[in-house]
């Protein structure tokens, strides 16, 4: 499958992800417009950390809908973008943050074990 669509069985699909973002077709959560805000968070960090970075995982069985988590650098800041309604025509940017030290190892990509 190509464009929009999502291939569970092998894994969600970065590039049409990247396009709709590319596009201009993705909505912030309203929920986390105001988190988004106290981070320092804009518009082209998200843009840049999803056209650059790499699926760390996926949730293709979350019950609102397929969705991913994604770690993209910002210069030298790195970010977790997490997007969902991914087989929608316009992705949802659910939240984005800096991941915290205390819980993913150095390379950002892995949550430390307890």
């Amino acid at each position: 499958m190509r464009g929009s669509k999502i291939r569970k069985t092998v894994g969600i699909d970065i590039e049409a992800i990247r396009e709709k973002i590319g596009d201009g077709r993705y909505a912030l959560s309203f929920t986390h417009t105001e988190k988004l805000r106290r981070r320092r968070i804009k518009a082209q960090d998200i843009e840049q950390a999803v056209k650059t970075g790499s699926i760390i995982k996926e949730y293709p069985d979350d019950p609102r809908g397929a969705s991913c988590l994604i770690f993209g650098l910002i210069g030298e800041r790195p970010l977790h973008v997490l997007c969902g309604r991914l087989d929608a025509e316009e992705i949802l940017i659910i939240t984005a943050y800096e991941p915290d030290p205390a819980e993913w190892e150095d390379d950002w990509k892995t949550r430390k074990t307890r």
